[in-house]
């Protein structure tokens, strides 16, 4: 007889769990995560310790920017299952490192590398993903402006480095120069072009013009060059020439780029002198600073590297001397083309490659291997700014967002032009009054969230006189916005933003009040056919009574349960009376005192609220109308 007790025990332990874990899901879906987790609690404290119930745990906090609890969670789903998804590892490394636990988390990063290697977080873009070009293609977050810079030619001009309001730039329109036998075009010498800026508006000086220098341009090739802060000293790539002007070759009978330097002297760029690490059999080009100007990063073939072009760095020592040239290695060189590196005033390192998934030939990406923070791999800064041709050169000032970058995309002047652009982040304002749905008052003390689309709150914020709401949103992102506050029904309401929309979204939230008159008001609860348990349904409407005898702890009420006319007078009393007294039973489950309930009475089918009684024939809905639960306020 213990036995078969304790079994029933079990069982109907079992039978509670699997009730508020449903009822958890209710809430988990429609973001009530503060009630989803004491419901999947109380779940686990009666033994449902399943992946399902540790893993909502997890996220309810995530969500809600717990990480030590959601750390505890997801690690007790770690504990007790293997090979969980990757999202929840993900996340639980998110909330190690949330939390300072580096060591846990790194351990559990290599665990997830190794079994997740095509994971776009951890190794970059997954080419098994199918919606990976989508990704490139569709700007999130930002909106990037593009034009074509005017002074172009028919010829190929890039570079567009910015230094004291000039633009330095590569170009082949001089037509008297000799002709590059590689694209039948003029060799490439340096210029520059003076400009005003206004906020984001540039105008430029009507006409631009070979560098001021009687040293630089020679009969070959200039391009890429870099300026020192001070403007004093100036680093470009030129063909290998010697003292005679005459192209050096090896010997294959092939010719190697180098890197110069030169002084600004009176206004004139002189003094010319070749870098010491340049190489008679390899090319180094593609100049670029560090924002402190003590290294100089460039682009070779030399012998060493990781691929067909890698960049370097060196030393710039306080004397003008060089140290060792160093290749960046693999987090950012591939056995590909790294080429035209550029390191910005917040020491971000920007730079063109063939070597990493991309949307065709040279995309520009970047990457944080400079700064003192975690490295990851380098990111592509996609469309528009790349597209399926060579897309390089790229420069960016950081404090204004606005820069220049190089492509041979179809629709410029020339083989390769050069493309102005500046990026500014898309957002859009959300505002909104919280009102009572019944009477139209502004409601003031309304707890309002923001949450995105994966179910995180983003920001949180309560409503004060006036009833107003304000959440500025990025663009192109799916939203929902909650409305709460004591004694009344949760509101929430989606929103879609998008980048053609620039204009504020208006977005009301009504909230239905619980009390009335002395009533608390709820949607019906609905049992099924010949039942009286409490379903799922149900309970999530009776939450809201739950939620209002907590808030007024000396209220008291009774429930009143009625039918409609169908089945026989006794029948429905009897019917109705088991209804109403496990609606009582439920909420005193949810830990309110029993003596708060005065009472809980059926009635059946005698005191119907319209003329279907026996005999009559009503539709369904008529029926329904006489099948309801009142909850009146006995005392306050």
């Amino acid at each position: 007889m213990k036995i078969r007790i304790l079994t029933l025990l079990f069982v109907f332990g079992l039978s509670v769990s699997y009730s508020q874990t449903k009822l958890a899901d209710k809430f988990f879906k429609n973001y009530g995560y503060v009630k989803a987790i004491e419901l999947y609690e109380k779940a686990y404290e009666k033994g449902n310790d399943s992946k399902h119930v540790l893993t909502r745990l997890g996220d309810a906090y995530y969500n809600n920017s717990n990480s030590e609890k959601a750390a505890f969670w997801y690690g007790e789903a770690m504990k007790n299952y293997k090979n969980l998804d990757a999202e929840y590892v993900y996340k639980y490394i998110q909330s190690l490192r949330s939390i300072g636990n580096f060591e846990e988390a790194d351990k559990w990063f290599k665990e997830l590398s190794d079994a997740q290697a095509g994971d776009s977080r951890l190794k970059g873009y997954n080419p098994d993903e199918v919606d990976i070009y989508d990704k490139l293609t569709s700007p999130k977050e930002t909106i990037v402006n593009i034009e074509n810079f005017e002074f172009n030619s028919p010829l190929a001009d890039f570079g567009g480095f910015v230094h004291d309001n000039t633009v330095y730039f590569a170009s082949a329109r001089d037509e008297d120069s000799e002709i590059y036998d590689w694209n039948k075009e003029p060799f490439l010498d340096l210029y520059q072009v003076s400009f005003t800026q206004t906020g984001n508006a540039v105008k430029y000086d009507s006409s631009e013009v070979k560098i001021e220098s009687e040293d630089v341009n020679t009969d070959y090739h200039e391009a890429s060059i870099a300026i020192t802060s001070d403007g004093k000293t100036m680093y470009f790539t030129r063909d290998d020439v010697n003292k005679r002007n005459r192209i050096e070759y090896d010997k294959e009978g092939t010719t190697h780029l180098m890197i110069y330097s030169a002084k600004l002297i009176d206004g004139n760029w002189t003094n010319i002198k070749e870098l010491p690490f340049n190489d008679k059999v390899y090319s180094s080009g593609h100049p670029a600073l560090s924002p402190d100007d003590k290294t100089l990063y460039f682009v070779s073939d030399r012998e060493g590297g990781l691929g067909q072009t890698d960049i370097y760095s060196v030393a710039i020592n306080d004397n003008g001397t060089f140290g060792e040239p160093e290749n960046l290695g693999e987090k950012v060189n591939t056995e590909g083309r790294e080429m035209f590196p550029f390191v910005s005033k917040d020491n971000t390192l920007y730079f063109s490659s063939d070597g990493y998934l991309n949307l065709g030939l040279l995309d520009i990406f970047k990457s944080d291997i400079l700064k003192n923070e975690e490295r990851k791999d380098p990111e592509n800064l996609g469309a528009p700014l790349n597209s399926g041709y060579d897309d390089f050169a790229f420069f960016i000032d950081s404090d204004t967002q606005i820069g220049y970058f190089s492509s041979n995309r179809p629709g410029g002047k020339g083989s390769d032009d050069i493309y102005s652009f500046n990026i500014t982040e898309c957002k859009q304002t959300v505002t909104g009054v919280a009102k009572d749905s019944k009477t139209e008052i502004i409601l003031t003390g309304v707890t309002v969230k923001l949450i995105d689309e994966t179910g995180k709150i983003i920001e949180e914020i309560t409503t004060q006189q006036d009833g107003t709401y304000t959440f500025e949103v990025d663009c192109d992102k799916k939203y929902t916005i909650v409305g709460d506050k004591p004694d009344y029904k949760s509101d929430q309401k989606p929103l879609e933003t998008d980048f053609e929309n620039e204009k504020e979204h208006k977005l009301d939230l009504e909230l239905e009040p619980l009390i009335i008159d002395n009533q608390i008001v709820i949607n019906p609860i609905f049992f099924d056919f010949d039942k009286w348990n409490i379903r799922t349904d149900a309970q999530y409407e009776l939450e809201n009574i739950v939620d209002v005898l907590r808030k007024h702890p000396t209220m008291v009420i009774k429930i009143e349960s009625h039918t409609d006319c169908r089945g026989t007078k006794r029948y429905n009393r009897k019917l109705s009376d088991r209804r109403a007294k496990s609606t009582r039973e439920y909420i005193i489950s949810r830990g309110i005192e029993a003596n708060r309930i005065e009472s809980a009475i059926g009635y059946g089918e005698d005191q119907l609220l319209n003329e279907c009684a026996d005999g009559v024939k009503c539709t369904e809905e008529e029926h329904q109308l006489n099948r309801r639960s009142y909850f009146y306020i006995v005392k306050e």
